[in-house]
């Protein structure tokens, strides 16, 4: 287990009404008496990031709890969908990682879901039974990271905690609660999104009919659970992984008395195949931030993401894909303290998972390193400033762009046109892009393709999002 550092340290749990419960914690005890609802609670002053191992013992009625190997460090919330519940048993780099996976400093809080590898079929009887607020995530405690425990967790949140491990010394726990296929809205408080006056609609009836959610997860979650009367339901329809708020409520809202660090998120493919969604996503992503940095209150609540990567596929709506990755580039700059990992140069043509995600996580911690371990290095490649038209010529400018634009094939610049389908012509000119045009533009593209072959970088050799932007 690592428990948050630098923060007031949080225990609770339920009791016998009236009992007495002593805790016991890095050499401090304390105590405390059990309410009439059977619920307890109390705080242990906030101590630094340290690799010592604590034990934490809680006795009550008789009956004593011994939790031991306890490490003080930072803890990371990692969500999305299937990309970051993608294993590191399945990721590229495998076969040698996994000899480097002893690492007493990281810590995994990894639990299964119900529907989990369920696709297109019912869910079984015993599953529909557990498919409840309590009982959909599993019941598992935490693990050190070594070639059991590791093969499991999710590849990105993996590397994202090694680099960080290996960067600063401070522990690092990452609880995992990704479900494959899920759209950003069961991440979101019921609450939230019935108080937002540009989403309430999403939580306005059963949701396998709500024309205000991706046509998608509707058809999936009709095949798990539709027409099945066993399955708990409320005024939104049945649960499921994919309803609205569920996912929030069964995992996010639970943990909210445990103090973490940060927030890693990756998804956006099931909100990304219908012009709607897409369009919508950016402010929905949005909420999500605010709702969570409420919740934790903490404004400054790190809350970093993945663009979606490349692909060509009819079936996942590709031709959507550029629009949908500069939509979530456009959130770098409504909500502070957010990243963004670009990934379009790492697609699979025809997967929409691809197996490069040792890149993923360290472009991921490329940002908590320079925001919140104060590292002094590139954060993310290049990010469109401006693009000015001056004498048949338009020049961009970037944020990132490090010491060198370059290319990462050395090749002359691609990527880059003026009517998102035909390229033009660039050139490199130390951190800007220069393309001669005979008239002026209304906008630049770059890397408006599903499948991307753009290959512009900065002097770390990190890519260029895909961006629209105006020409000036």
């Amino acid at each position: 287990m690592v428990l948050q550092r630098e923060q007031p340290i949080h225990f609770w749990g339920k009791g016998l009404p009236g009992e007495n419960v002593l805790v016991e914690f890095g050499g401090a005890t304390k105590s405390i008496v059990v309410k009439q609802d059977s619920s307890w609670g109390l705080y242990f002053n906030k101590l630094k990031a340290s690799g010592l191992p604590l034990n934490l013992i809680v006795k009550s009625a008789g009956q004593s709890i011994v939790l031991s190997n306890i490490l003080i460090g930072d803890i990371w919330l990692c969500i999305g969908q299937s990309n970051m519940q993608f294993s590191l048993k399945e990721e590229i780099h495998y076969r040698d990682e996994i000899k480097r996976t002893e690492l007493a400093g990281l810590r995994f809080y990894n639990p299964s879901f119900i529907g989990k590898g369920v696709f297109n079929k019912a869910f079984t009887d015993s599953m529909i039974q557990r498919l409840t607020i309590n009982e959909f995530y599993e019941n598992v405690s935490w693990q050190e990271s070594d070639s059991l425990s590791a093969r499991d967790m999710t590849a990105v949140g993996y590397y994202f905690g090694k680099q960080l491990l290996q960067e600063t010394g401070v522990p690092i726990g990452l609880v995992h609660l990704a479900i494959g296929g899920c759209p950003i809205e069961t991440f979101i408080s019921k609450d939230a999104l019935m108080n937002s006056k540009q989403f309430s609609s999403k939580v306005n009836g059963n949701w396998l009919t709500n024309n205000q959610l991706p046509v998608w997860i509707k058809e999936r979650g009709v095949q798990n659970v539709g027409g099945n009367d066993k399955v708990i339901s409320d005024e939104l329809g049945p649960n499921h992984g994919y309803k609205p708020g569920f996912a929030f409520e069964a995992g996010i809202q639970p943990l909210v008395p445990l103090p973490i660090k940060g927030v890693l998120w990756y998804q956006g493919e099931s909100n990304a195949q219908e012009l709607d969604r897409v369009m919508e996503y950016a402010a929905l992503q949005k909420l999500m931030i605010e709702d969570y940095r409420k919740l934790w209150k903490n404004e400054n609540l790190p809350f970093y993401w993945v663009q979606l990567s490349s692909i060509d596929s009819i079936s996942y709506k590709s031709q959507l894909w550029p629009l949908f990755r500069d939509e979530q580039r456009k959130l770098l700059s409504i909500v502070k303290n957010g990243g963004m990992a670009v990934c379009s140069d790492i697609g699979a043509k025809n997967n929409v998972h691809p197996t490069n995600k040792k890149l993923v996580g360290e472009r991921l911690a490329n940002w908590a390193l320079v925001q919140d371990y104060k590292k002094e290095i590139l954060p993310s490649g290049p990010l469109p400033l401006k693009a000015v038209y001056n004498r048949n010529e338009i020049v961009i400018s970037f944020l990132y762009s490090g010491e060198q634009l370059s290319t990462n094939d050395s090749m002359s610049v691609r990527g880059f046109s003026i009517d998102e389908v035909h390229e033009v012509g660039a050139t490199i000119k130390g951190n800007k892009i220069i393309i001669p045009v005979t008239k002026k533009p209304d906008y630049i593209y770059y890397g408006w393709k599903p499948y991307t072959d753009a290959n512009l970088i900065n002097s770390e050799r990190l890519p260029a999002s895909t961006f629209k932007i105006k020409v000036k």
